[in-house]
């Protein structure tokens, strides 16, 4: 469902929910400005329309022991709509690719993968991936630091785009 099908009042709730997913919903509707029983069908409503696909916890993967990330652009023999779709199973079932994404121009899928070693990250690489059927050619960028990991859409830029046109 497009998001301008949304209102203002749906659209803060959601902006509020991807900043804070804990808060109880007396908390998110004092945010929003309405009371809590519409707040809740509200949310209950953007949960079944599927513009909220879910609830988790942001966690620090280096302090839980995972110390290396890497980004994997992944080229394929085929690109035949079976293969690809072949490809992004295997990917699914592969514990430490966290995102597969397919791409236009020269590579096919960039891959985000977390490890706690790079023996680990080398293992998966040499063993699985490069191994996997279609695939053709690996290139990987280890991750020395991150800059910004700030995860969902910037509702800001999209209210101000909805005020441009209003």
């Amino acid at each position: 469902m497009a998001s301008h099908k949304l209102d203002a009042i749906d659209r803060n709730i959601l902006a509020q929910l991807q900043a804070d997913g804990r808060m109880t919903n007396v908390e998110l509707a004092s945010r929003v400005g309405i009371s809590a029983p519409p707040c809740l069908r509200r949310v209950r409503a953007l949960e079944e329309q599927g513009f909220i696909k879910g609830y988790h916890a942001a966690v620090d993967a280096r302090a839980l022991g995972f110390e290396v990330q890497v980004f994997a652009m992944v080229g394929l023999q085929s690109q035949a709509e079976a293969d690809l779709n072949a490809f992004e199973a295997r990917c699914a079932d592969w514990p430490l690719v966290r995102e597969c994404h397919m791409l236009n121009g020269e590579v096919d899928f960039i891959l985000k993968c977390v490890a706690p070693d790079l023996s680990t990250f080398q293992r998966f690489l040499t063993e699985d991936l490069t191994a996997a059927p279609n695939v053709i050619s690996v290139k990987t960028s280890l991750v020395i630091r991150g800059a910004k990991d700030d995860p969902g859409v910037p509702f800001d830029v999209l209210e101000d785009r909805l005020s441009q046109t209003a």
